[in-house]
């Protein structure tokens, strides 16, 4: 791991939890809702929204696809001690194949982006609605890295009102996670979007989060080319950075005409 990538766990947490803070005194709403996936992001955000928030106050959302990760949430929830009231798990399976096959798509391989997309939509339409019940903030539980790589869909797992985390790579989202005392099963899940069955974030890329940490740390922070990168030993760097470049268009969108 490059030095870039090294963080201070501690000091770490304290300056998220005054962004929290701040941002909740700034919005004068004091409840959370969180989409809370079994993964190691949605995890790490919601360990941070209970330092600044009251159990009563976080209301959690289990929205899956294929299977529900029972063991995981479960984990979670009681190390966060929310009431049972605010837990919502539901299968979002029936929602997103009525939608698919409305608009007239097939189950075949070609179509899995487009319905992955679906999902995740459906998703944010949940998270938002509850929210909007709650009179709470959707806390969104995006990575730095899946923002410089486009690895989200638009209008769906991207939107939200408040991002703790978007600001560490995946790798410092690790060092943060032993921090805080997440769950070994959590940490150790395979990174998945959920999308479909046996879908993986890495299996997707071609490459690791560790690989592509380094890489976009030192090219996008140290200006190292791919070329550079590559005599260096990250035979993936050109890869990595044309995925980056592939997606780019999702942080340009929408395109408005000037005065």
């Amino acid at each position: 791991m490059n030095n870039l990538l090294k963080i201070n766990p501690e000091h770490e947490t304290k300056r998220i939890e005054t962004f929290l803070q701040q941002t909740f005194a700034t919005q004068n709403i004091y409840h959370a809702v969180i989409g809370l996936s079994g993964g190691i992001d949605s995890a790490i955000s919601l360990s941070l929204l209970r330092r600044v928030l009251k159990p009563e106050q976080i209301f959690i959302m289990h929205l899956y696809y294929t299977e529900p990760q029972t063991t995981q949430i479960e984990k979670m929830l009681h190390l966060a001690q929310i009431p049972e009231e605010n837990i919502r798990i539901v299968s979002i399976k029936e929602s997103v194949n009525t939608l698919a096959e409305n608009l007239k798509l097939q189950f075949g391989d070609e179509t899995k982006i487009r319905r992955g997309n679906i999902a995740a939509r459906v998703r944010m339409i949940m998270l938002f609605d509850y929210a909007k019940e709650k009179d709470a903030l959707v806390c969104g539980t995006e990575n730095k890295s899946e923002n410089l790589l486009g690895y989200f869909t638009r209008f769906g797992d991207q939107a939200s009102d408040i991002e703790p985390i978007e600001h560490l790579y995946k790798t410092q989202i690790f060092q943060l996670a032993h921090y805080l005392g997440v769950p070994d099963e959590v940490i150790q899940q395979q990174p998945t979007a959920g999308l479909w069955q046996g879908q993986t974030d890495e299996g997707q890329f071609g490459f690791t989060y560790k690989e592509a940490d380094q890489v976009l740390s030192l090219a996008l922070e140290k200006h190292v080319s791919a070329q550079e990168l590559v005599n260096q030993g990250f035979l993936n760097a050109k890869k990595i950075l044309e995925w980056r470049e592939q997606n780019l268009f999702k942080h340009k969108t929408p395109y408005i005409l000037n005065k």
